[in-house]
């Protein structure tokens, strides 16, 4: 696979460019829910992932947050032209593009490229997790009251019952030494891969939101679950990862919450 990993960084290197290029200008902005923003800057960056993967890969399919799929084949490139919109239209420093190959239906590649700190994690499976040039691991925080986690909300928040997720929030946030919600799963991953998070949970994310971050911490020592502990599967709406130290305690914190929470998901 690794013959996929220069296309995965190239894409991402060339879609990274033009948020660094826009970051803090002004922005053309529309809505695609009640709060889910897109700027031109989201449409370029996949207009640009695209050009470059299907100018090495003409026979690739692609699904993107912005253009949906195209194309049909064993070999799906996912990606996520800017993780982190809202974050980007109002200049706070947290966003990302991220690239992933699916080869039948196991992710292969995955590459997560934050171009205002000039940070490429990249991984192949079964050849471990990078940050640039430099191999990463998970912490070796054993203790979730010591940890700091990470979670996010989603864009729909306040059209549906809440109750549960709150209450979760609120039993973590008790439980663990703090919580960080910065608005980009794809780093919140490479974070618990590179040990500056220890766990990371979140519900309602889509298959382009994870894919490449996945990847990338499983291949850095991470455990990744859903929420008891359970197979995970970037098409359905519900994550656990972390260090695997912590992880146990982290379901254990979930349980009574979990059964409320999937009936929200459908």
């Amino acid at each position: 696979m690794q013959q996929y990993l220069p296309t995965a960084i190239k894409a991402a290197r060339a879609a990274g460019q033009i948020i660094r290029e826009r970051f803090g200008s002004q922005l053309q902005v529309r809505h695609k829910g009640r709060i889910d923003l897109v700027t031109e800057v989201d449409l370029a960056c996949e207009n640009e992932l695209r050009r470059v993967i299907l100018g090495d890969w003409p026979e690739h399919a692609i699904l993107g947050e912005e253009g949906g799929a195209q194309g049909q084949s064993n070999a799906l490139w996912i990606v996520d032209p800017l993780d982190g919109t809202r974050s980007f239209a109002h200049g706070y420093p947290f966003v990302c593009v991220s690239v992933a190959l699916e080869i039948d239906g196991q992710i292969e590649v995955g590459v997560v490229y934050d171009p205002l700190r000039d940070e490429l994690f990249r991984a192949v499976r079964g050849d471990g997790a990078w940050l640039n040039d430099r191999p990463i691991s998970v912490s070796s925080t054993d203790s979730l009251e010591q940890g700091l986690l990470a979670t996010g909300f989603p864009y729909h928040l306040a059209e549906f019952d809440n109750a549960a997720l709150f209450a979760m929030f609120r039993d973590y946030v008790v439980g663990s030494g703090g919580i960080r919600r910065d608005g980009s799963a794809a780093l919140d991953f490479c974070y618990i891969a590179s040990g500056r998070l220890d766990g990371y949970w979140e519900f309602f994310l889509n298959p382009w939101d994870a894919a490449a971050g996945a990847l990338i911490a499983v291949e850095a020592g991470a455990r990744l679950t859903n929420l008891e502990g359970g197979a995970y599967d970037i098409r359905v709406a519900e994550l656990l990862v972390s260090n695997g130290l912590i992880h146990n305690a982290m379901i254990e914190v979930a349980r009574p919450h979990l059964a409320q929470m999937r009936g929200l998901l459908g």
